[in-house]
C-alpha cells in the first residue's frame, strides 16, 4: 500500500520550504488554526468557494493566464447551467507571480477566505510549495500543468500526496510515449537525441525516451547535449549526422527547437525530428521543409474541441493562447466533479468529511475532459491518450490519439 505523505515529510522530499508566517503580496495567514476556521467560512450556504491560482504577472504569466482563464471559463459555465445543486460557485483568484513563497501566501489567504478546493498551481516549483502546505488542510488540489513527478508522488519513499492531482501528463510519460510512437507506429529502429543538460524537463524526456526506445529493441546511435544559453548546435548535429539515425528526438522548448532545426538543415541532417509538448508554439520558428515528417506529443490539439475554442474566444475576445488553457479547463472540471460528489452526499463545506469526499470522488472518478477522457492512477496522474501532432505546410495538425 502506498504511504500518504505529511506536510513535514513532503517538504523534505520535495526540497521546498513553505513559508508559513512569511506574508507579503497575498496577505494571508498560515497556521494550524487556519484549518479549524475553514469550515465556518466555507459553509456560506448559497455559494461554493473554489480557488484558482497562477502567475498572472511575471515571466511565466503567459502560462498562468491561460490556465486561470481556462479554469474560470469552465466554472462560469457551471454557474450558467445552474451551479452545483443550485449553489453558485464563487471563484477566488490569486496571482502568485511565479514565486513559491507568494504561492503559499496566496493559498493560505484563500484557505482563510473559505475555499473548498483549489485549481492550481501552474509551474512546478510553486506547485510543490503549495502541495506541501495543502497537506496540513487535506485541501483538494488539482494542478493543470505542473509536470514534475514529485508534485503528487515521491518515488524514493513510495509516498503519495493524497490530496493532490494533476490534469497534465508527466515528463517521463512524454519520453516514453514518443519512444513508443517512434518504434511502434513510425517503424524507426535507430534514433539520436539532442537535449539541454541541467534542465529537468529536457533531461527527463530524453532519459525516458532512451530507456524506452532501447527496451523496445531500438538503438540510440548518439546522445548530444548543450548548455543553457547555447545558440550554436552545429557540432552536436554534425556528430549525430555521422551516426546515421533515422530520427532525432529533440525534447526542448520551441524557440531552441527552431534554431536546432534550422542548423540541422544547414549541416545536411535531413531526418525527421520528434519532440514533446515544449514544441507547442513552434509554428513560425521553423519552415515547412524543416518540419516535414516531424511529430510531437501534446495534451491538446487545436480543433479537438471547437465548442471550447469558440467559448474561450467569446469570453476573452481572443483565441486560446496555448495548451495550458484546455488543461486549466479540465483541472476545473476535475475539481467540480469532486465537489459535486460532496454536495450530493449532503456534507458541510469545509469539514474534513467534505474535503475527503472530494478527494475520494476524484481518485475513483472518470473525467470527460476536452484533453481526453481520463481517470487517475495510484500516483494521482491522469490516465489518458496523448495527442500526436504532425505538421502540414508548417502548421501543427492532429495526426491521432495514441
Amino acid at each position: 500500500m502506498k504511504k500518504m505523505i505529511s506536510r513535514r515529510n513532503f517538504l523534505t522530499a520535495a526540497g521546498v520550504v513553505a513559508a508559513a508566517g512569511v506574508l507579503t503580496a497575498c496577505g494571508g495567514s498560515s497556521s494550524s488554526t487556519a484549518a479549524s476556521s475553514t469550515a465556518a467560512s466555507a459553509a456560506s450556504g448559497d455559494t461554493i468557494k473554489i480557488g484558482v491560482m497562477g502567475p498572472l504577472t511575471g515571466n511565466v504569466s503567459v502560462y498562468g493566464q491561460a490556465v486561470v482563464n481556462g479554469a474560470a471559463l469552465y466554472l462560469k459555465q457551471v454557474n450558467a447551467d445552474g451551479g452545483i445543486n443550485g449553489k453558485q460557485i464563487e471563484i477566488l483568484t490569486e496571482d502568485e507571480q511565479g514565486d513559491a513563497t507568494q504561492a503559499v501566501n496566496c493559498f493560505t489567504k484563500m484557505v482563510d477566505e473559505g475555499i473548498t478546493a483549489l485549481v492550481g498551481d501552474v509551474t512546478t516549483t510553486p506547485t510543490l510549495a503549495v502541495a506541501a502546505e495543502s497537506a496540513d488542510y487535506n485541501m483538494p488540489m488539482v494542478t493543470a500543468s505542473a509536470t514534475a513527478e514529485a508534485v503528487t508522488y515521491d518515488a524514493e519513499t513510495d509516498t503519495v500526496n493524497e490530496n493532490v492531482f494533476r490534469a497534465t501528463f508527466t515528463d517521463p510519460f512524454q519520453g516514453i510515449k514518443m519512444a513508443d510512437y517512434a518504434y511502434q507506429k513510425l517503424g524507426y529502429t535507430k534514433a539520436a537525441v539532442i537535449f539541454k543538460k541541467g534542465a529537468d524537463y529536457n533531461e527527463g524526456l530524453a532519459e525516458n525516451f532512451v530507456n524506452e526506445f532501447e527496451s523496445l529493441g531500438g538503438t540510440i546511435v548518439d546522445q548530444e547535449s548543450y548548455s543553457d544559453g547555447d545558440v550554436d548546435f552545429k557540432t552536436q548535429l554534425t556528430s549525430i549526422m555521422g551516426k546515421g539515425p533515422e530520427t532525432v528526438f529533440c525534447p526542448n522548448y520551441y524557440e531552441e527547437v527552431g534554431q536546432i532545426l534550422s542548423q540541422a538543415e544547414s549541416v545536411g541532417l535531413n531526418v525527421p525530428f520528434l519532440g514533446g509538448d515544449g514544441w507547442d508554439g513552434l509554428e513560425g520558428y521553423a519552415t515547412a521543409d524543416q518540419l516535414k515528417d516531424s511529430y510531437f506529443c501534446a495534451n491538446y490539439a487545436k480543433g479537438s474541441s471547437p465548442e471550447f475554442e469558440d467559448a474561450y474566444k467569446a469570453e476573452y475576445g481572443e483565441d486560446y493562447p496555448n495548451g495550458f488553457a484546455p488543461l486549466g479547463y479540465d483541472a476545473a472540471k476535475t475539481v467540480v466533479y469532486g465537489v459535486q460528489a460532496a454536495e450530493d452526499a449532503g456534507l458541510e463545506a469545509g469539514t474534513d468529511e467534505y474535503k475527503q469526499a472530494v478527494i475520494d470522488a476524484i481518485a475513483s472518478g472518470t473525467i470527460e475532459g476536452i484533453t481526453g477522457t481520463f481517470t487517475f492512477d495510484e500516483h494521482h496522474d491522469p490516465v489518458k491518450k496523448t495527442a500526436i501532432l504532425t505538421y502540414v505546410d508548417g502548421k501543427p495538425e492532429l495526426k491521432e490519439m495514441f
